[in-house]
């Protein structure tokens, strides 16, 4: 074991010289450039078509394969009509409770060596996500093809001069059985991550394994103020934590003036347009890429597209995908599409067959498709993710941009925020909470233009805003700077890959953060709702 350490260690020392670090940025950057190319003259359909042959012949013998009969599989059709939807808590009934947590040849070829623990929804229940040896290597087929874009789109790129950041949760592993491990997926990925790309990566594993979040945020920003970090990425929310410790820790103004290497912002795991305005501000340079990321437990799905700002599907990696209408999820026989036949504009749930045997597996998430060739699509927001206490039809997509809308016009920031119903009153309405790094100087005036953005995005929101029918104006609330992140703590969601849970129907869990809030003296501002029609388009101009 020391012996292996020590080459370890030698290997680190010797990949990190500069030299050795001048000739792996050059490789990576003609890696790069023949795989956009490879890109660029693929057939997406055809690519797609042999990774679901691929992935039927590797587990035609798994339980799984022989209970779907995968030998007489040809075909996205054939696939189709013997292969059902499921979710996932239909896979972990089905197949994975009663075998977890060794499934031997059960969904995919041999034993599954890692669990992910996803970061939960909000109905708060952990996902256990099968991570085979293959889905690890996708998901660094995925990440290699992000950065493929960005170092052919930027050939004074010096990435891996430098250090690459990636914030996400502890890394430790529990060991469940022998040859398992269950935990964050950043703990997968970092034990698969080979020695010697060590040096050209932070934090070190040593640092990783902490499990106190605080703690954890504080060393991040200590160890890396005087790295030359190139990449940081992570969940949008706990990087804004991370840079505004860093510039209270070395007294910058901005993240450039702390990291003067720094060239790219990867950021994922929510939609990022309320955030826009406070990175670019934090940030302070308009050399620092933001980049956004579509990664999630069961594989490596999209990437932001350089030239359209587009998410870019990855189509040759060992995942299938399928696109089911949204308004036919819960339809006995609803339409199942893949890339071969998907429209664009039409908004649809994912399913996706991977290879760690996820079989036509539901995520949760919708899309729509903007282009086919190449096939560039938007991330509308999640199947669950709605308002409709009174309905009002409120996707997460409108509700963000509203936000954002808001923010805009009245130069605030957002750093965090929730939504979901209260009844009481005739009807009942909508609670928000928002965070800000930057709030504005009169929140009612936001909270109106919020509003109106939402009449105008959605019909049926209009309608229920009708005076004396419908909901009032939406209360607003206002934490006290950290008031999101205390909440999580007290949950025990606190970490890098947890995300504040969005939108909640049910209203459960706005009633708990609404509260806690009140018990910890956290309410910074509040704005109770307001029983008036719906400001029009004419009154939201600036």
């Amino acid at each position: 074991m020391d012996r292996r350490i020590d080459q370890a260690g030698w290997l680190a020392r010797v990949a990190g010289s500069g030299a050795v670090r001048a000739v792996v940025n050059h490789a990576f950057k003609l890696d790069a450039r023949i795989r956009v190319a490879n890109l660029a003259a693929a057939d997406p359909v055809a690519a797609q078509h042999r990774q679901l042959t691929n992935l039927i012949t590797r587990a035609r013998a798994t339980q799984f394969g022989r209970d779907h009969h995968f030998d007489q599989i040809h075909t996205p059709r054939d696939f189709q009509a013997r292969v059902p939807l499921r979710t996932y808590e239909q896979i972990w009934d089905e197949y994975i409770r009663d075998r977890f947590p060794v499934l031997d040849n059960l969904l995919w070829p041999g034993r599954i060596p890692y669990f992910a623990l996803t970061s939960g929804t909000t109905r708060g229940a952990t996902k256990y996500i099968p991570v085979s040896a293959e889905m690890a290597a996708s998901n660094r087929k995925g990440a290699r093809t992000m950065l493929a874009y960005h170092l052919a789109n930027r050939p004074d790129s010096r990435l891996f001069h430098g250090r690459i950041f990636f914030l996400g949760g502890s890394t430790q592993l529990e060991t469940p059985a022998p040859g398992v491990q269950a935990g964050d997926l950043s703990g997968v990925a970092a034990i698969e991550l080979a020695d010697w790309l060590r040096p050209y990566t932070f934090p070190p594993l040593a640092l990783a394994l902490e499990s106190d979040w605080d703690r954890k945020l504080e060393r991040f920003a200590h160890e890396s103020r005087h790295l030359p970090i190139t990449l940081v990425g992570g969940v949008p929310a706990w990087l804004l934590i991370l840079f505004e410790r860093l510039l209270t820790l070395t007294g910058k103004r901005t993240i450039a003036e702390v990291w003067p290497t720094l060239e790219l912002v990867v950021h994922g795991g929510v939609r990022f347009d309320p955030y826009r305005d406070a990175f670019q501000s934090i940030l302070g340079s308009n050399t620092i890429r933001l980049q956004e990321t579509y990664p999630c437990s069961e594989g490596f799905i999209g990437f932001g597209d350089p030239e359209t700002g587009l998410l870019r599907l990855v189509h040759d990696h060992g995942l299938f995908y399928e696109f089911i209408p949204r308004d036919q999820l819960d339809s006995p026989h609803p339409d199942r599409r893949w890339l071969g036949n998907v429209e664009p504009g039409v908004d649809y749930a994912i399913a996706v067959s991977t290879c760690a045997g996820m079989w036509a597996h539901v995520i949760g998430d919708v899309v729509r498709f903007e282009r086919q060739g190449p096939p560039l699509f938007r991330f509308i927001g999640r199947t669950r993710d709605a308002l409709s206490a009174f309905g009002e039809h409120l996707i997460s997509d409108e509700v963000e941009h509203a936000l954002a809308h808001a923010a805009e016009r009245t130069g605030a920031r957002v750093r965090d925020w929730h939504v979901g119903p209260v009844f009481a009153g005739r009807l009942g309405y909508h609670q928000y909470v928002v965070e800000f790094q930057s709030p504005p100087d009169q929140p009612e005036h936001f909270r109106n233009l919020l509003d109106a953005r939402l009449a105008e995005l959605n019909a049926d929101y209009q309608a229920h805003r009708a005076p004396g029918v419908g909901m009032p104006k939406p209360a607003l609330v206002i934490p006290r700077a950290g008031g999101f992140e205390s909440w999580m703590r007290a949950r025990g969601k606190l970490g890098g890959q947890h995300k504040v849970p969005r939108m909640d129907p049910a209203g459960t869990l706005t009633h708990e953060l609404v509260a806690f809030l009140e018990r910890t003296a956290g309410i910074e501002h509040r704005i109770e709702p307001a029983d008036h029609p719906p400001i029009t388009t004419a009154c939201i101009s600036p």
